[in-house]
């Protein structure tokens, strides 16, 4: 798959929905893991701003990689944010879309330094 590097210098980012458990599988309860390490993926709603136009975008992350207290409205950075283009077809309909990964999520907010823990 295409991963096209999104560059957030000279962005506003902050939590807009708080970290929640990815699903593979809803109606089975089946939680996403990363292919490589195992860990469970996250998603975590950020407020893009940058030159006047806002944008809600959901970024999925390992959960091991989500570093201080992400609440609705903290600041943070990105690191390693990647876009990805996706196409499938569900019951005969083709869906399309961009979806969005980061290395890692941190807070910026003061006192935020300290990793989550596990």
């Amino acid at each position: 798959m295409r991963q096209i590097p999104v560059d957030t210098n000279g962005a506003t980012l902050m939590v807009a929905q708080a970290p929640q458990i990815k699903m593979r599988d809803k109606q089975n309860g089946v939680i996403a893991t990363d292919r490589n390490s195992g860990h469970t993926l996250m998603t975590v709603d950020v407020l893009f701003v940058m030159n006047g136009n806002a944008e809600v975008v959901s970024i999925t992350v390992a959960e091991p990689d989500i570093s201080g207290e992400l609440a609705m409205g903290t600041p943070v950075a990105l690191t390693g944010l990647v876009a990805m283009p996706w196409e499938n077809e569900f019951n005969g309909q083709k869906r399309h879309g961009i979806s969005f990964r980061a290395v890692a999520v941190t807070s910026l907010a003061a006192g935020a330094s300290k990793p989550k823990a596990a």
